[in-house]
């Protein structure tokens, strides 16, 4: 297969190149390394468009000649769409757009795109299903959602089958400390850095949290289903208090890393736990790495990356 990953240089999307070089594909990468590291490809026979998914020729060009398209790129993270929601806006949604009129244009029949449970905003019931009300509270959870709704106008409107994964807490090797992204990552470089964890609230909150190797074989799956469109939740179906984990990545690592507290971030939601029985149902995602083991080897990759 043809395969262009869009935002191939990042935490995702260079595992899923890595992932689909591996079983053979020929795969272009278009990524403007905003966020992406050039040596997450290293060593891995890919076609590389260093461009921005804001630019509709360099995305047509990547498009020329795929079958299929799965769009990583993207501006992530609340806090930092609160700070410039007109770029989180710019690239998640506009970029979104120049993927499906160059896939509509070059004839490309399947696109998987990466969306969030940033859609949902304040949680009303769990665990969370598809179906949930999606009233986000931040610009980026409101630049996914438009995404969404883009790719599904577009699979009504034209021959494509477009499938939106809501990707939850991702975690694991090549997430690099990035203070706007994931607290996984955060807490690691803090211990590293012999600094305290800082806890934005009191610690009960809770997340969904999901290794990388689970969100690729969904990823595939999802990319290798024929014929299907829709939302799906991509997680790990469990949940954690952030204070536990916390805990956890400090007795793993074997560090004395004391834990403080802060006020709560703007847009941060209490409790989240998905429901993935669609995605189970629908192609046979089933995740296998548990968040103990999953922690383990993210702290090892981190602690050699940091050598």
């Amino acid at each position: 297969m043809k395969s262009l990953v869009t935002g191939g240089a990042g935490f995702i999307g260079s595992n899923l190149v890595r992932a689909l070089a591996r079983r053979g594909d020929d795969v272009t990468v278009l990524d403007n390394f905003f966020t992406g590291y050039r040596e997450n490809l290293e060593g891995f026979p890919v076609r590389l468009i260093e461009a921005d998914v804001r630019s509709t020729d360099a995305v047509r060009d990547a498009m020329r000649g795929r079958d299929r398209v799965f769009h990583l790129a993207a501006s992530v993270g609340g806090p930092r769409s609160i700070e410039n929601p007109r770029a989180d806006l710019e690239v998640n949604l506009g970029g979104t757009l120049n993927v499906l009129e160059a896939a509509r244009a070059e004839s490309v029949r399947k696109i998987v795109f990466a969306s969030s449970a940033g859609i949902f905003g304040a949680l009303k019931q769990m665990p969370i299903r598809e179906d949930h009300p999606a009233e986000p509270d931040t610009p980026y959870g409101a630049s996914k959602l438009g995404a969404e709704k883009l790719c599904l106008a577009y699979a009504r409107l034209y021959p494509l089958a477009i499938v939106s994964l809501r990707y939850f807490n991702v975690y694991g090797p090549l997430q690099r400390y990035d203070g706007y992204g994931n607290v996984i990552p955060i807490f690691a470089r803090r211990i590293l850095d012999g600094h305290a964890m800082v806890i934005h609230g009191d610690g009960g909150q809770t997340r969904d949290f999901v290794h990388v190797d689970d969100v690729v074989q969904a990823t595939l799956k999802a990319g290798d289903a024929e014929n299907l469109s829709g939302a799906f939740n991509i997680a790990s179906g469990t949940s954690v208090t952030i204070e536990h984990l916390a805990r956890l990545m400090r007795e793993f690592s074997g560090a004395s890393a004391p834990i403080q507290y802060g006020p709560p971030r703007k847009g941060d939601v209490r409790h989240s736990v998905a429901d993935i029985s669609a995605a189970r149902n629908a192609f046979g995602f089933q995740p296998a790495v548990k968040l103990d083991i999953g922690l383990r080897g993210y702290l090892s990759w981190a602690q050699e990356a940091d050598r």
